[in-house]
């Protein structure tokens, strides 16, 4: 593997605010099917979010006494001028995790920025040999057999589970990762824009998830992974996959090749996931929607039309008829669900559990009630759409790993309602609900079955008066405090009529994250109290919020969309999706503190090259390093060579960035 070059900053061919553009169609197109410029498929009278903190925005500029109100600071973050500027003027001490910020990145820059003291490696990327028998990666003979064995495209979800098989080694580990979705445009050189049945058949087996072993020396060295360890294995779109739960079996999932309804091949734009307390790893299909072409399918129930359904598609019918829904009109429901996959047993089959519901899972966390059932928390990220959870019937057993992997097969599916303001000055101002759509194994819905609610979930929740949120992405609970975050990446289809003058999110480009915290502290409880931690954008934004902190002191975040955590109790780790054609940057991860004399002090740690997202970010065991999946590097037609300068094409994947060992290699990038 050839080590990576210090990368360059590019003078594109077209305009800064082309390539904004660009990247923005690209980003729409490939990943959710161009669904911005659909109609919003949630079109029902249920409350918005933003009209319920509307009339509280206002009073936090008071809150903030003065220094970080509704003023202009003297930094203006995000522009040429002072991109190299550090926050605070560079006169702050070195935050709560020991790192000094970096400045925002201009968003041509094709480069991974990192802080002084750490440095970074990539691990594993599209294309690199998995399973035996694959060949090294040649861009321009690409073939169906050889991308089945190569890891996969576009990385999203991460996990870094720790040891050999069967040990708890710190200097091995096994990583999980997503491949959300493909870039043809980036894959194929000399791409015309017409995509060829062979390369729909690639791209069908780029997506899915790769399972790597990896190794290092010790905890400053960078984490490589093994091309022939033992549990390495593609899942792609040719991969079985049980159905089970209560839907399973029903007419709705039954196809001419599987007319039982309980086996699916494969798994679609894998978005992010979860790890559970009993090994395995969770996986949300998230926009579906855009791999099926409905083109003179019938939609008198409406159901194609609320899940984004259109005469659209990739491309992908005229390499599998499957994807046409005129033909075949029942294939499109066998996607939109959490997967469970075992990662140490490469022949097990992974589980489509549709007890959790289908939708457009950003993905699914799981943390144990306070009774021992496993609870899975979930947002389904579309425009107006909701956050759920999900209760088990069965509870936990410690060791019983067997009985664990049943747990998601059965149980109660809820779905938030928000009431309050959550912006006060106590702990939380607003409460929640958790309302019923399946309870005790009966619906709670009048005129739809278990089935039904479960098969058509967005559906069901319109009727229970849900609140709607402005895309909800990654979900999860703090596993320290047990208190959970829900990042909302933005929502430009707000209108002003759907908020008032002390909320600017009219057009919510930037997004905000919420802080819930169960009553009595109990995942399985009914009810919440929640407040919104931070309202993203830039500092001088009068609209934005960073927890009361000074906002002359913070860097400018844009779009959250995946939250972790590390060994401490306070810090939440946001990375982002957006900020090159909201705020002019590229996108990074950031440190938001919860709690403390830094509490909404948004850090920027890392930036990923130009036209890349940042995703899956994972806060190493030791807290000395962290692993992020850099997505679509160079996407929208930016050039981009990343990780490997003079590569013919970009090749996202799994980044490690690690702290630098006094006296020994260099820092930074």
């Amino acid at each position: 593997m050839t080590a990576p070059t210090t990368r360059r900053s590019l003078l594109p061919l077209l305009s800064f605010s082309e390539h904004l553009t660009n990247r923005s169609a690209a980003t729409c197109r490939y990943r959710c099917g161009d669904q911005c410029s659909q109609p919003v498929p949630n079109t029902s009278a249920n409350a918005y979010f933003g009209d319920v903190v509307a009339a509280s925005v206002s009073r936090r500029a008071v809150l903030q006494g003065g220094a970080g109100a509704a003023v202009v600071t003297s930094l203006a973050w995000g522009t040429a001028e002072n991109a190299n500027a550090a926050p605070g003027g560079g006169r702050g001490r070195k935050n709560l995790a020991g790192f000094e910020p970096i400045a925002p990145t201009p968003a041509h820059v094709d480069e991974l920025v990192v802080p002084e003291g750490y440095t970074w490696s990539p691990v594993v990327s599209w294309g690199d040999p998995v399973e035996p028998g694959a060949p090294k990666f040649d861009a321009s003979h690409q073939t169906v057999e050889a991308q089945m064995k190569q890891a996969g495209y576009n990385a999203d979800y991460l996990a870094l589970r720790r040891g050999g098989a069967g040990n708890d080694a710190a200097d091995k580990a096994l990583i999980v990762f997503n491949n959300e979705y493909t870039n043809p445009e980036a894959m194929f050189p000399g791409f015309d824009g017409v995509l060829t049945a062979e390369q729909a058949r690639i791209e069908m087996a780029a997506h899915g998830m790769t399972i790597v072993e990896v190794e290092r020396r010790n905890s400053f060295s960078p984490w490589v992974y093994d091309r022939h360890g033992a549990r390495n294995r593609r899942i792609h779109t040719w991969t079985e996959f049980a159905v089970d739960g209560p839907a399973a079996g029903h007419e709705a999932l039954r196809t001419a090749a599987d007319p039982t309804g309980t086996v699916v091949l494969g798994t679609l734009n894998n978005c992010a996931g979860g790890e559970t307390p009993w090994g395995t790893s969770l996986s949300g299909e998230e926009n579906f929607n855009q791999y099926f072409n409905a083109t003179g399918a019938d939609d008198g129930d409406g159901r194609l039309a609320r899940y984004g359904i259109t005469s659209g598609g990739r491309g992908w019918e005229q390499a599998e008829p499957r994807f046409l829904v005129a033909g075949e009109p029942n294939e499109v429901n066998r996607f939109g669900w959490i997967v469970e996959v075992d990662p140490d047993d490469p022949a097990s089959t992974p589980v489509k559990h549709t007890a959790l519901g289908r939708f457009k899972h950003e993905g699914g966390t799981v943390r144990l009630a306070a009774d021992g059932r496993a609870v899975v928390y979930m947002g389904d990220d579309e425009r107006f759409d909701y956050v759920y959870k999900f209760v088990s019937k069965d509870r936990y057993r410690e060791g019983d790993r067997r009985h664990n992997m049943t747990l998601l097969s059965e149980g109660d599916l809820y779905v938030s309602r928000y009431t309050g303001d959550g912006l006060g000055d106590g702990e939380f101002d607003g409460s929640g609900q958790w309302l019923p759509l399946v309870e005790g194994g009966a619906s709670t819905v009048p005129g739809m079955t278990v089935a039904e609610v479960l098969l058509w979930t967005r559906t069901a929740a319109d009727q229970v008066d849900a609140t709607k949120m402005d895309r909800p992405e990654d979900v999860e609970p703090n596993p320290h405090t047990g208190r959970v975050y829900a990042a909302m990446t933005n929502n430009t289809r707000r209108a002003p009529s759907q908020i008032d003058e002390a909320n600017p999110r009219a057009n919510n480009k930037f997004g905000h994250v919420i802080e819930m915290t169960e009553a009595g502290d109990d995942a399985a409880a009914l009810t919440f109290g929640w407040r919104i931690v931070l309202i993203a954008g830039r500092p001088e934004d009068p609209g934005s919020w960073f927890d009361g902190f000074d906002k002359s002191l913070v860097s400018p975040i844009s779009c959250p969309d995946n939250v972790a955590f590390d060994s401490q109790a306070d810090h939440l780790w946001i990375s982002t999706d957006g900020a090159p054609g909201t705020i002019g940057t590229c996108d990074g991860m950031f440190l938001l503190p919860t709690a403390g004399p830094e509490k909404g002090r948004v850090q920027q740690f890392l930036s990923v090259p130009a036209g890349a997202e940042c995703c899956g970010p994972v806060v190493s065991w030791d807290d000395r390093s962290v692993l992020v999946c850099v997505q679509h590097p160079g996407e929208g037609g930016l050039p981009s060579s990343y990780p490997y300068l003079g590569d013919p094409v970009p090749r996202p994947g799994v980044a490690h960035v690690h702290r630098v060992q006094r006296g020994r290699g260099r820092a930074g990038r």
